[in-house]
């Protein structure tokens, strides 16, 4: 396993980590999440991702279960969470990143994961509603009061979150030092283009979560919607055009071809092109049973591969997959 260093922060992260979204409490319970995660950490993963939001908070409480049976050392592990949509449907309670929201929400997450701390924490999305300032005041009193060891965003525009950095440096506060955007092979430019003076200005890292686009990227969805896939899913109704259109399945044909000569599957390399780009700290990866896991490190064996002609093959089996 690979580990690299979260931006400028000292914090280090596996390469690969394992995000319990969609899985946790959807498909996955207390045991096959444990199971999930064991195989995850005896091959050297570190970072284990979560959000408030995540089936309604029940994902915070499995993986607090299962950390608890595993009985890992506390110091061993990293795990996040954000904060954002709310589980409340009241007012100050939802989509928001107000003062007395945020307080409250590190209090409850806390409370359902059985630990006292996390050691990463997002903002996981924009609340143009709030003022900045409010934001990374009460960030900064969270990471001050050890709730939180490092603060961050998820799917935060550049302006903003350089607005942030700029705040939290000018009072002397703890400012975030990690964004979590979508990253893969057929959605890019913010990773690519709109971060890119970030990562030397401000020492941005990057924990990017969808590798897979949502499963499209292993060709599954080619013939259509299988029976127990994620976009079969009640709630996931949303993803189903965007999993079956057809020229972002073309794409992903494109790059069976390379995927065979590189002896790997399509996730593999789907995988290990988003832990290619050096600013990515940790890619987030899913599974929902431990050989998917299994399965998934596999990525890390085709990483040396993707060299600067095989990576320009990529590019160019799916820019032609586009026309």
């Amino acid at each position: 396993m690979e580990y690299r260093r979260l931006g400028r922060a000292g914090l280090k992260l596996s390469v690969l980590g394992l995000g319990s979204w969609v899985t946790f409490g959807s498909q996955l319970d207390v045991g096959l999440a444990r199971e999930s995660m064991a195989a995850a950490y005896e091959a050297g993963v570190n970072f284990f991702d979560n959000a408030e939001s995540y089936a309604g908070g029940e994902s915070e409480r499995i993986m607090g279960r299962a950390l608890a049976e595993l009985g890992w050392p506390r110091w061993s592990y990293v795990v996040s969470t954000k904060l954002f949509w709310g589980l409340h449907d009241a007012v100050n309670m939802r989509n928001t990143l107000n003062r007395k929201y945020l307080l409250q929400a590190i209090d409850g997450s806390l409370e359902r994961f059985g630990l006292d701390f996390v050691d990463l924490l997002y903002c996981h999305r924009p609340d143009p509603a709030t003022p900045i300032e409010e934001t990374v005041t009460t960030m900064h009193e969270i990471v001050a009061s050890g709730r939180a060891l490092y603060w961050g965003t998820s799917e935060w525009p550049a302006g903003d979150l350089r607005a942030a950095v700029e705040l939290a440096e000018r009072h002397h506060l703890h400012r975030p030092v990690v964004e979590q955007p979508q990253y893969n092979l057929l959605h890019r430019d913010r990773v690519e283009e709109e971060y890119i003076r970030l990562y030397d200005e401000a020492g941005l890292g990057l924990t990017t979560f969808s590798p897979l686009a949502s499963g499209l990227l292993t060709g599954k969805y080619a013939q259509g919607i299988p029976e127990g896939t994620r976009a079969s899913l009640a709630g996931y109704e949303w993803l189903r055009e965007r999993l079956t259109d057809p020229s972002s399945n073309a794409a992903v044909q494109a790059l069976a071809a390379i995927a065979a000569e590189l002896d790997c599957t399509l996730a593999q390399l789907a995988i290990a092109w988003c832990a290619a780009n050096r600013h990515v700290s940790s890619v987030i990866t899913g599974a929902s049973r431990p050989d998917q896991v299994a399965e998934n490190l596999g990525a890390l064996d085709v990483l040396g591969r993707l060299d600067a002609a095989v990576l320009e093959r990529i590019d160019a089996a799916l820019g032609e997959a586009a026309v």
